[in-house]
């Protein structure tokens, strides 16, 4: 069996409140194997959101372990962690981050300037990906010139322009319809079909549904982890 992509080991975080310290995480254990495709659940305050803080390589935890790709980052030092986050991570908001003065085909562009790519080759692979999620003729445009089912596929086109192992999506159709969202949803389901592990953050039971696996948190617990009907 392959080596998990992501594996979590009694993995928590608290925070320093005015009543003491708050556990938002307590102790959880995944493991996330290639190819998989997770909606991660619950209500707010549930700990979902800091759980994938945590993944992204956007928040330390408090205590326990967390190997991505096989390498434990917990307590990496930052530089280390960057270089292996770009490597490894595509990341997908909800509320897209687009740079509104570049170019859709510069946004796209934009984490290869940081793994040092040259500027035609940054461009080339910027262009590819806008044609495959159907945009490449509006490369040159800026951002607030499209709807933001269009920005949220430029975001996906930039989260895989360093051609990553894992995407995480953190609430990808929280501000679009609900026909917009189908469509980035299929987006996502053709591209785990590629291979491409997938774990999305979730509130919405017919998003997550899209998914081939559920795990669900509450009170910073994972309370529920099975597959569903998209895993046949």
């Amino acid at each position: 069996m392959a080596e998990p992509v992501i594996r979590v080991v009694g993995l928590g975080k608290s925070y320093a409140t005015a009543a003491g310290l708050f556990p938002a995480l307590k102790g959880v254990d995944l493991e996330v194997r290639p190819g998989e495709y997770i909606a991660i659940m619950g209500p707010s305050g549930s700990g979902k959101s800091t759980f994938m803080n945590l993944l992204g390589c956007l928040d330390t935890p408090s205590i326990g372990d967390y190997y991505l790709a096989g390498e434990n980052v917990a307590h990496m030092a930052k530089d280390a962690l960057a270089i292996l986050r770009n490597r490894t991570l595509g990341f997908v908001f909800q509320g897209f981050n687009l740079l509104p003065r570049m170019s859709l085909q510069d946004n796209v562009a934009l984490p290869l300037v940081y793994a040092g790519a040259d500027k035609e080759s940054r461009r080339a692979a910027a262009r590819e990906l806008l044609d495959k999620v159907g945009l490449g003729k509006y490369a040159e445009s800026l951002p607030n010139r499209i709807s933001g089912g269009q920005q949220q596929r430029v975001a996906i086109a930039r989260a895989l322009v360093n051609k990553p192992r894992l995407i995480l999506a953190d609430e990808p159709t929280g501000n679009l319809d609900s026909h917009t969202s189908e469509e980035i949803m299929r987006l996502f389901g053709e591209l785990n079909a590629e291979g491409i592990t997938i774990v999305l953050v979730t509130h919405e039971p017919d998003i997550a549904a899209h998914a081939k696996r559920q795990v669900k948190f509450l009170d910073g617990q994972i309370v529920s982890d099975h597959l569903t009907g998209q895993a046949a």
